[in-house]
Parts: C-alpha cells; sequence; structure tokens
C-alpha cells in the first residue's frame, strides 16, 4: 500500500515537473499512469489530460483570429477531458476550478467568447483570493484574467446606458491590468528559479534588485509570456488612451514599466517604453503633469510579507534612482533607455539568414531615433541625437533614412565638413531622391564656400527631377541661379560678372515660371535686378514677393533699400516705422533706421535709435551669457570665424556674401586675435558670438554718429567698446581710420586702413579712404591705383569713382576725371543708403 502511494506520489512529481517545461507530450503518458495506479486520481488526471493537449495544440496554433476553425476541430478531445474534471465540483474544487479556467481559455481559442465569460463566471474568478501559488497556477490564473479582458473588449454591452458602459469598460480595464501584475510575478519566479538552478545556492530577495538600473541576466528566458499575456500588458493603457484618459494610461506605463525587468519582458519593455514616450511627446493637453511615484525600498520582514499582496510584482525603488522633474526629462529619458535597448538588440550580421531580423530590429530603432529627432529638436538638444546616430552607424548599412538624419544633425551642430561627406553617402544610397542634393547645394553655399560644387549639385538635382518628378523643378532652377549669383559676386572681371548674372537671371526666370507663386523666385528676381542697377523691374519683383509672403524680412529689407536708392527717404522711413511696429525686436532695421538718420536724417535721432538698439540688446541676450550651458552649445556649434558670420549682420559688401577672399580674411582675422588674446589681457567673449557681434556693429556705428557730432572722446570710447568684444575686426580698424581721419591725422589714418585692407583685402570703403587719405600725403599714382583697385571690386560704388576723380583731378588728367565725376553721378541716383549685397543670401 505504501509503495503504492509512494508510486503515485512519484508520478505527481513528475508531472509538476513537465508542466513546469512545458512538455506535454510527457504530461499526456503520464496521466494516463497516474489514472492507472491510482483510482482516486481519475478526475486529476483528467484535468491533466485535458491541459496538456490544449497547451500542446495552443503552442502549435496560438490563439488568434484566423485560427479559430482548426481550434474548433482540434480542441474537441481536450474540451471532453476539462469538462470531465470540470465536472467533479464537489470531489476536488481545485482541479474543477482550474478546468473551468481552463474551459475559458480553450472556449476563447475557439472564438466562442460568450461560452468563455460563462466558465470564467463558473469559476467566479473576479472573486479568487490574493494568495501565494504554484507557478503553473500563476500563469492560468493570468491568462484567465487577460482573456476575459479580451472577451469583454469583443463583447461591447448591448445597452447605451453610460452606467453599464462605464461598468464594463471598467471591468476590461480592472481585469487587463490584475492579468499584467500577475504576469509580472510568475515571470519573475521564473528569472529567479532559473537563476538558482544556474547559480546553485544564488537567491534573489526583495531587496537585491533596489538598484538605479535594471540587472541584465545572461540567462536565457524558459517561460515565454505568449500572444495573450503579451497582448495584455499592452490593452489596457491603450484602451484608456482611446477613453482618452490620458493620466491614466501614463499611470498605467509607469506601473508597468517600474516593475523589475526580466528577461521574458526585455522586448515588450521597449515597445511599452516608446508608446509611453509617444503619448507624453503628444503632450498632456490640460493635465498637470505628475512626477513618476518611486517606491521606498522595504526590508523583507513578517509584517511586510504580510501585508504585501502576492500578486503584485517587485518593482524598482530607492533613492538612488533618478526621478524626472518635468515631462521633458521623462521623454527624453525615455527614448534614450529605448535607444540603448534597440542598439542592443540590433543585428550586426549582413547574412541572408539574419535580413529579417536585421529588418525589425532597424525599424524598431528607426522608429526611436524619429521620436528623439522630434523631441530634442524642439528643445535644442541635438547633439543628444548626433550622438545616438552615431552609434545607429553601426547596424544602419544602406539606410538612408538614418545616414540623412545623422547628416542633419552633424550640419545642425556646425559640423559641416563631416556632414558634408555624410550627406554624399546620402545621396549615393538614394539615387532618385532630389531633396539631399539640393541640401547638399545650400550647404556648398551657405557654409562650404563651394559655389561651384554647389551648382553641379543643384544641376544633379535638376537633372534627377527630370527623370523622376518630385514636384521641385522650380526649386532645382532657383539654387542654380543662387550658384550664378554668388558666382557674380566672387569674381572681379567684368566680362565674367556680366555672363554669370545673366544665367542667374536666366535660372530665376525658369524658377518663376515653373512656381509663380513662389515668393524665393520673386525675391531673388528682384534682388538680382537691384545688384545691376535696375531699380523698376527689381521694385516690381519685390512686391510681388511681398504679395506672396507679407512678412518675408529680406524681401521687406530690399523694398526699404530700393526706396532709399530712389531717394524716396520719408517713405522708406515710414515703411520701416511700420515694420518695427510689427517686429519691434529686429534690429536690422534698427541698423537700416539709425544708418538712414545718420546720413540723411538728424545725427540726434540715430543717437537715440542706437541707444534703444543697446538697451534692446541687453533685454534679448544679456540673460544667454551667463548660461554655461548655452556658452557650450554655442562653441559646439559655431564653427564659423567671426568674419563668416558677419556675412549676415554687417552692412559692407564684403560681408554680404560667400567669397574666397572673405574667407581668407576671416582666417587672417582669426589667428591676430589669437595673437591678441595670447599676447595681451585680451579674452574671448562668453556666450553666443553672433549676439556679441552685433553689439560690436552697434557701438562702431555709434562711433560714426559721435564722429558726426564732433563728439571725439564719445567716439574714441565706443571704438573701444567693440575693441573688447573683437579686437582685430577690419571694421574696427576701418572706423579708427576715419577718426583719425576727422583728426587730421593722416599718418595714423593710412595705417589704420592699411591694416584694415591688410586682413581684407576686398574691404572697399577702407581702399576708398586708404586712397584719398595717400592722396593727401602726396602719394597720389598709389593713390589712383588703390582706388581703380575699388573700382573692379565694386563698379557700383559712387564714392570710389568720385574718389578716383579727385585723385585724378589733382593730377591734372581733367578728362578721365570728368568721366570719373559722372560715372559717380549715374551711380550715385542709384545708390541705396547700404549696399544691396547686404540683403543676405536665404533659403526660405
Amino acid at each position: 500500500m505504501t509503495s503504492k502511494k509512494g508510486q503515485t506520489w512519484r508520478i505527481e512529481a513528475e508531472i509538476d515537473k513537465n508542466r513546469e517545461e512545458n512538455n506535454w507530450k510527457k504530461v499526456i503518458e503520464l496521466a494516463e499512469q497516474l489514472k492507472s495506479t491510482s483510482p482516486g486520481a481519475e478526475c486529476l488526471a483528467h484535468f491533466l489530460g485535458g491541459e496538456a493537449r490544449l497547451e500542446a495544440f495552443l503552442e502549435q496554433t496560438p490563439p488568434i483570429d484566423v485560427n479559430v476553425a482548426k481550434a474548433r476541430t482540434g480542441l474537441v478531445e481536450a474540451k471532453k477531458y476539462l469538462l470531465l474534471a470540470a465536472g467533479e465540483k464537489d470531489k476536488q474544487a481545485p482541479v474543477a476550478l482550474d478546468a473551468q479556467l481552463l474551459l475559458g481559455k480553450l472556449h476563447y481559442a475557439m472564438g466562442m467568447y460568450s461560452e468563455s465569460l460563462v466558465h470564467y463566471q463558473e469559476a467566479d474568478l473576479q472573486s479568487l483570493t490574493e494568495k501565494q501559488l504554484p507557478s503553473r497556477s500563476l500563469r492560468i490564473v493570468a491568462e484567465s484574467f487577460a482573456i476575459k479582458g479580451l472577451c469583454l473588449e469583443k463583447l461591447p454591452p448591448t445597452s447605451k446606458s453610460k452606467y453599464k458602459v462605464a461598468e464594463w469598460h471598467s471591468q476590461m480595464i480592472k481585469c487587463y491590468e490584475i492579468a499584467s501584475n500577475i504576469t509580472l510575478v510568475y515571470l519573475q519566479e521564473q528569472d529567479k528559479v532559473t537563476m538558482q538552478q544556474q547559480n546553485g545556492t544564488l537567491t534573489i530577495n526583495s531587496t537585491s534588485n533596489l538598484g538605479s538600473s535594471s540587472p541584465q541576466t545572461t540567462v536565457q528566458p524558459t517561460k515565454q509570456m505568449g500572444p495573450i499575456l503579451e497582448t495584455a500588458m499592452q490593452r489596457a493603457p491603450l484602451i484608456h488612451i482611446q477613453a482618452r484618459n490620458i493620466q491614466e494610461a501614463v499611470d498605467c506605463y509607469r506601473n508597468l514599466l517600474s516593475a523589475l525587468e526580466t528577461t521574458a519582458t526585455q522586448s515588450l519593455r521597449l515597445t511599452l517604453a516608446r508608446q509611453l514616450a509617444e503619448v507624453l511627446l503628444r503632450g498632456l493637453k490640460g493635465i498637470n503633469y505628475t512626477v513618476p511615484e518611486i517606491s521606498a525600498p522595504t526590508i523583507a520582514t513578517k509584517k511586510s510579507s504580510a501585508t504585501e499582496s502576492p500578486w503584485k510584482p517587485k518593482r524598482y525603488g530607492g533613492i538612488t534612482l533618478f526621478t524626472p522633474k518635468n515631462e521633458y526629462e521623462e521623454l527624453i529619458l525615455l527614448l534614450l533607455i529605448c535607444e540603448a535597448m534597440a542598439g542592443k538588440n540590433a543585428v550586426l550580421s549582413q547574412s541572408p539568414e539574419f535580413k529579417e531580423a536585421r529588418v525589425r530590429a532597424y525599424q524598431n530603432a528607426c522608429a526611436i531615433y524619429d521620436l528623439l529627432c522630434v523631441c530634442v529638436v524642439r528643445w535644442n538638444q541635438v547633439e543628444l541625437l548626433q550622438e545616438s546616430l552615431e552609434r545607429a552607424m553601426k547596424f544602419s548599412h544602406g539606410e538612408v533614412h538614418t545616414w540623412t538624419q545623422y547628416a542633419l544633425s552633424l550640419i545642425h551642430l556646425g559640423s559641416y565638413v563631416h556632414g558634408f561627406a555624410v550627406l554624399k553617402m546620402a545621396i549615393k544610397l538614394s539615387p532618385q531622391k532630389v531633396a539631399p542634393c539640393l541640401l547638399a547645394a545650400r550647404l556648398c553655399y551657405e557654409h562650404l564656400n563651394k559655389i561651384s560644387e554647389g551648382i553641379e549639385w543643384s544641376q544633379s538635382a535638376l537633372s534627377r527631377e527630370t527623370t523622376n518628378p518630385q514636384g521641385l523643378v522650380a526649386r532645382c532652377h532657383l539654387f542654380i541661379g543662387i550658384g550664378y549669383s554668388l558666382r557674380c559676386a566672387n569674381t572681379n572681371l567684368k566680362q565674367e560678372k556680366a555672363q554669370y548674372s545673366q544665367s542667374a537671371f536666366d535660372a530665376f526666370n525658369k524658377a518663376q515660371q515653373n512656381d509663380p507663386n513662389d515668393h524665393l523666385a520673386e525675391f531673388y528676381l528682384a534682388r538680382e535686378y537691384a545688384l545691376n542697377r535696375k531699380l523698376t523691374e527689381a521694385m516690381t519683383h519685390v512686391k510681388t514677393a511681398l504679395n506672396l509672403r507679407a512678412e518675408h524680412i529680406p524681401s521687406l529689407q530690399l523694398l526699404v533699400l530700393l526706396l532709399t536708392a530712389q531717394k524716396q527717404y520719408k517713405e522708406a522711413m515710414d515703411l520701416i516705422k511700420s515694420i518695427l511696429e510689427e517686429f519691434p525686436d529686429n534690429m536690422k532695421f534698427l541698423y537700416i533706421k539709425a544708418t538712414l538718420e545718420l546720413r540723411v536724417f538728424s545725427a540726434e535721432d540715430a543717437l537715440f535709435t542706437i541707444k534703444h538698439m543697446l538697451h534692446l540688446w541687453k533685454q534679448l541676450y544679456e540673460g544667454q551669457m551667463s548660461s554655461e550651458g548655452e556658452q557650450q552649445s554655442e562653441r559646439r556649434s559655431e564653427t564659423r570665424s567671426v568674419f563668416q558670420m558677419y556675412s549676415s549682420e554687417m552692412s559692407d559688401k564684403d560681408s554680404s556674401s560667400i567669397r574666397a577672399q572673405s574667407l581668407a580674411a576671416s582666417r587672417v582675422e582669426q589667428a591676430l586675435s589669437e595673437v591678441a588674446s595670447s599676447l595681451s589681457s585680451f579674452v574671448p567673449r562668453t556666450g553666443p558670438q553672433k549676439a556679441w557681434l552685433l553689439q560690436l556693429e552697434v557701438w562702431l556705428l555709434l562711433a560714426e554718429v559721435f564722429i558726426a557730432l564732433d563728439h571725439i572722446k564719445e567716439a574714441t570710447l565706443s571704438i573701444q567698446e567693440a575693441s573688447n568684444i573683437f579686437p582685430m575686426s577690419h571694421h574696427i580698424m576701418f572706423t579708427r581710420g576715419l577718426l583719425h581721419d576727422f583728426k587730421k591725422e593722416y599718418e595714423e589714418a593710412k595705417t589704420t586702413y592699411m591694416n584694415a585692407v591688410a586682413i581684407n583685402p576686398v574691404h572697399v570703403k577702407s581702399l576708398q579712404n586708404l586712397g584719398m587719405v595717400n592722396n593727401h600725403l602726396g602719394w597720389t599714382r598709389l593713390a589712383e591705383k588703390i582706388l581703380r583697385d575699388a573700382t573692379k571690386i565694386d563698379p557700383y560704388d559712387y564714392v570710389t569713382w568720385y574718389n578716383l576723380g579727385v585723385v585724378l583731378q589733382s593730377l591734372e588728367e581733367h578728362e578721365a576725371a570728368a568721366d570719373c565725376f559722372e560715372t559717380a553721378l549715374q551711380n550715385e541716383a542709384t545708390h541705396p543708403i547700404l549696399p544691396f549685397s547686404t540683403v543676405t543670401t536665404v533659403f526660405e
């Protein structure tokens, strides 16, 4: 008798072991042995036979909609055994309860959702006591709650009563949440058992994992969740979102993610973290952000064990955990965690057999990089994106999307050469796309001073557009025209200037014909006509550009300069004032206003405007100067030299376009400033350099105003303020020369003008004044040579021709002088208050 009972115990122990290992074929054999050796265990044998047949079938045929027909024929025998076990309710209640739960799962697989709910009602699922359960029972209960939630979702209430709908919704959510918690408990227990088996005596208690990072084990998961439990863990927050209960959805995601990680949930955690990031990125409209709750570390005691529910998973906690203070921190933290997980799961092998896994892993990572891109660009943290994309390069072979994003991030951070190299690879990977070629052209024009190469990229874009239309033909012609316009500004040969200018006109006209509603085409036509002193045509096109886009700042600036060129100073001033009413912080128009007041109206008015500019600069930029983070960002992102930055801020012709001579001058300026900083107490100002250069310009203009008002001391102080910002600027040297010139200190003026020209040989104003100073000092032929060189740089500047006429007159070459005066008179009739070339090259 004892031997028979011992044999029964042995069989039951063997059955439990095989149930845990999902060895269902062996379970069926042992169940038959149990029935023959112990007739009293017949009910248990029926249950085990039904369970084994059900689970074995579902392993091969997952319980999804497409498999319903197969399940209805393949689960007949399993249903028979489970019904037999469920009928023995009075004799063996635990077995009967589990049989009811498995019958619910069986009917769900067969698509019989109402019958499934009936079995859960028979088992009184909602009233189960939260107590310690064996591992297999935990899974059965978790799946039961999950399936009940899925069935409720498929069978919405027929009644339209708000109470009934709310009750149904609440019950469904509760089922999913309970299923998620029990699933996590089950998987944590499985990891615990697996690690104990591998390490022998290793155990995991409630305090060993209260760290700030997830435990990364090398143990392969012995259990997988399966589609039912995985679906249930994702459904609760999604249902909250569908019901627009965003805060509840966020809390649900946080609860799932704060549970101790298991090997079976690593891929699911990536999905959940990305979904939470998407919810936060869309914004919690009308909802106050609440920081995540971090549970305090607990010591395992009898009291805490008694109060803690065995159906609640262990969670991370402790003072070492980072807690986000706002949604931005939480969002970036989530995405960086997702990026790390996606990078870890990336498939590096290019073998054909891994293609599907490689594509799937890349798509997961790409979705995260897209979210990270939207997030960090919004808050100007592009360096984080660039670092992540740099890590992504190792598994993004041939993926044009990631290469393009990487190139854009590098360009944004000012790594133009590196970004250009990456962009060329992206262009190679996408042989039909037009936009990357246009981006390469823009990079060549704006930052690399590769104008010829920029034209080639624009023409390549046009060729691609012709063979594969993408709606960018007008933009291709526009970029070609911009390139030729820059080439025109880069040459001093009259024939080449005319040729490049005509090519620019042709390209701009084609752009305008292909897209009559493009304000940029009209703007560039107006600008090109203005540069060639065809003011009537320029005025027509700039007005058309403003009709298409009334708030286009470069077009408004060009219109103001055209009015001053036509000597309509009052109209220009009225227009500036109306623009400043709309854009009161625009320093460009304030600069033009001050210059117009200085040259035409009243120096006192200019003084008042400049005082306002300095006050406005303090309001706009002073706060940025003390921010260490901003300083570091500026140092990283602004790789252009100071002179290059003048190209969008300064008022001289040499600063208006990207020229090889200008870049050479910028290198000289940079080198001289480095020497100055090493030989003196000069220290570059901290903060955004563009802001400092803007202040420098204001000080220099103020110095000119003080010179006009005969306030020598104030002019000297203004120049000194500018020198404190950037001592070796040729603009500062020129202004200092003006001061010496005003005081009739011609030798000192000559020296400062020569220094300015040494740094920037194409600075026309310095050449003009240097010529006149040499004339005063008796070096008349040298003055003539200098002024003739200046006419080649800018043949439309009337001051150069007038000065040349004065010099020639002193040489008694009266006929040549008369021709110069006549040319000066003609040019003065169309000369704006500031050169047209100060209207910078724009692409938007």
